[in-house]
């Protein structure tokens, strides 16, 4: 109905016609205000950080439709190289492989899109790969470090506990030894000069064991 409105005071098939091209294409100052916008976000094109090579193709494939459509005429090798000068640092290797082994003026487009896709996804299978081989380093570092700490443990445990036996032992033989100091000052040893002689309590006398 909107369209149908756009066109209703129309008074031939004409008129009709460049009402609707107006409407949808814009006049011709404003397509080339447009194409000239899109040419330079052409030349600028870059990827983005954490892009993907999928959201770089639909990113570029738009603006290179709406070019064409504006009129503008690309030559494949020049889209392809396009391609290539925008992706980041980390895909130069890739990009000089493919600029030493492929003609860019032969490959389609999406034949070149189709290849960095495998590129990037054997990058992701090595990352996914280096990740696990990190992780599973990193368990059995912690695992080295647990059993040496319960070994340590149980050696202070061990250490400890003879300590404690040793010192207890100790104590036992210095008690024991002033035990046997205490009884001989209890009890003297009597003297052997007046060992045979004997008091007799009452009287106060001595006598000697012979007598």
């Amino acid at each position: 109905m909107d369209e149908f409105f756009k066109i209703s005071q129309c008074n031939s098939a004409k008129e009709m016609w460049e009402v609707l091209e107006v409407t949808h294409e814009g006049t011709n100052n404003l397509k080339r205000s447009r194409k000239h916008s899109l040419i330079q976000e052409y030349k600028l094109f870059r990827m983005q950080p954490e892009e993907n090579i999928v959201d770089v193709q639909k990113r570029f494939t738009h603006i290179v439709n709406h070019l064409t459509g504006l009129g503008k005429v690309f030559d494949k090798e020049e889209i392809n190289i396009k391609v290539l000068k925008c992706l980041d640092r980390s895909w130069q290797p890739k990009v000089t492989a493919l600029s030493e082994s492929k003609d860019m003026s032969k490959l389609s487009t999406a034949a070149l899109f189709g290849k960095l896709m495998e590129h990037e996804l054997e990058l992701k299978r090595l990352k996914e790969q280096e990740t696990m081989r990190r992780k599973t380093k990193g368990l059995a570092l912690k695992t080295s470090v647990q059993n040496d700490s319960s070994e340590e443990t149980e050696n202070a445990k061990h250490d400890e506990t003879l300590s404690l036996l040793t010192k207890r032992f100790s104590r036992f033989l210095k008690k024991k030894g002033r035990d046997k100091t205490q009884q001989k000052k209890r009890y003297p040893k009597p003297n052997e000069s007046n060992s045979s002689n004997y008091t007799y309590f009452g009287c106060g006398k001595t006598r000697s064991h012979k007598e």
